[in-house]
């Protein structure tokens, strides 16, 4: 076991399966940036305070520098017996600057060592989610300013209901990427105090400086309980969380894409880059990236389930279940980053159908509220207003027909509060712009969402 850097004491060693069962340095070499940054402030703050030599530190520094050229020009080697990416980072700057590396380690343990390295990482990744997804609702906010005046069905159970834009449509999904944005910021909020200097789990003997190395590496602030410092996974669980509402509204988003773009509603057409065809059907282009990103969701729900099933019953402090907390977060992390820049090209070459849309504006009685809110104007109930545009739908359904259908004639005879302006109120644009409610989908009203979310967006 002497090439274990823990193994003083051990005189059995593990067979190579079950060191690639339970060693790390497979999927943990992702945080080497991380641990090499975090790793440079620790041995900067043991020299600030006297701890380990000024001569001493220069060379753990140079050592380090040195790696990480090696790590950028894709030169280092990651060993699976050195078991993580700490005692691989150890052992090569052994290697490179002799027994003086070991010093690096004083006042420190793997265990502030990786929640450090995590919390670098979480910061670094959710800094990147909170920038796709600027750029995702820009590239939305700029659909939607080409279409503030394209009337489409708005939907209730996947049933025609009243008229809206696709300017007002896609506007909803901006304001869901502004929540997100919101919950990033939180998430980055959570990872801005320094775990390090809480040792395994007692801090230490050392007289270090923790606010020295929260300064270093651009923290607000050290935690104050060492054993919630070491045993502390909410970040984490906080930026799966964010992203798995992220992946719910990217897939309401393709759901409807996948819809729009098929021959029974034909409201959009997607750039060709972004389809597919059949290896067999030559008519067919399907939206297979959409159909991605909406499959995809499920693999970053599961990421959520399985950092909430890790921790549900450890006991304080460390335990080698965290081991499980990165695979499932870089999973998370890699899939939302893919879907949203994908999506955000998707989105940018998408063409509405304003004729296609306006068309399906003319069935499935979309004007009938409006009818209803027409007598109610005249000074009906709005029960028995309600009442009277409900039969009326249903004998124009038993005779084929529509609201614009009738004649004047026809109007009059349903009740004497109706008079020839019924017409205008049951025409589809008329309807449309009377809906000047705050956040309704008049143009009016869309426009300003436009201007609000412009200035939100940057």
């Amino acid at each position: 076991m002497s090439k274990k850097l823990w193994g003083g004491g051990f005189s059995q060693t593990a067979s190579v399966k079950r060191e690639e069962f339970w060693n790390s340095i497979g999927f943990d070499q992702r945080l080497a940036k991380f641990d090499i940054q975090g790793s440079m402030a620790h041995a900067r703050m043991l020299g600030a305070c006297g701890i380990v030599p000024e001569d001493d530190v220069a060379k753990i520094i140079g050592g380090l520098t040195s790696i990480l050229d090696d790590l950028n020009s894709g030169n280092l080697e990651f060993r699976l017996e050195d078991e993580d990416i700490h005692m691989n980072i150890e052992r090569t700057l052994t290697e490179k600057i002799g027994p003086v590396a070991g010093k690096l380690h004083t006042a420190r343990s793997r265990n502030d060592q990786v929640v450090l390295d995590m919390h670098l990482y979480v910061r670094h990744e959710a800094e990147e989610i909170s920038t796709l997804l600027r750029e995702l609702a820009k590239a939305f906010l700029k659909q939607a300013a080409q279409n503030i005046a394209t009337i489409m069905p708005g939907y209730t159970h996947l049933q025609r209901a009243q008229p809206v834009t696709f300017a007002h449509h896609l506007l909803a999904y901006v304001w869901m990427f502004v929540r997100d944005m919101e919950r990033i910021k939180s998430v980055q909020k959570s990872v801005s105090f320094s775990p390090l200097g809480a040792g395994a789990l007692a801090g230490t003997t050392f007289p270090i400086d923790r606010d020295y190395v929260a300064q270093e590496l651009g923290f607000d602030g050290i935690y104050q309980n060492s054993l919630d410092a070491v045993s502390n996974r909410d970040f984490i669980l906080e930026l799966l969380s964010a992203n798995a509402i992220i992946a719910a509204h990217l897939s309401r988003f393709c759901e409807e894409v996948i819809l729009w773009v098929s021959s029974e509603f034909s409201f959009v057409k997607l750039s060709d880059a972004y389809c597919t065809g059949s290896s067999m059907m030559p008519q067919k282009k399907n939206a297979d990236l959409a159909e991605l990103v909406r499959g995809k969701t499920g693999r970053v729900y599961g990421a959520l389930t399985t950092m909430l099933t890790v921790i549900k019953g450890l006991p304080l402090a460390y335990n080698k279940d965290f081991q499980e907390d990165k695979e499932c977060l870089f999973d998370s992390v890699d899939t939302i980053k893919g879907c949203l820049y994908h999506l955000t090209g998707m989105v940018e070459t998408m063409s509405a159908k304003p004729e296609s849309m306006l068309a399906a504006t003319k069935q499935g009685f979309l004007n009938a509220t409006d009818f209803a809110d027409y007598l109610v104007g005249k000074g009906l109930p709005f029960r028995e207003a309600h009442e009277i545009s409900a039969r009326l739908v249903a004998q124009c359904l038993e005779q084929g027909r529509t609201l614009e259908d009738l004649s004047l004639d026809e109007w009059t005879s349903i009740h004497p509060l109706i008079g020839g302006d019924v017409l205008d109120a049951i025409n589809i644009r008329n309807v449309l712009d009377r809906r000047q409610s705050q956040g309704g989908p008049a143009p009016v009203r869309v426009k300003e969402q436009i201007e609000i979310l412009s200035k939100l967006l940057g």
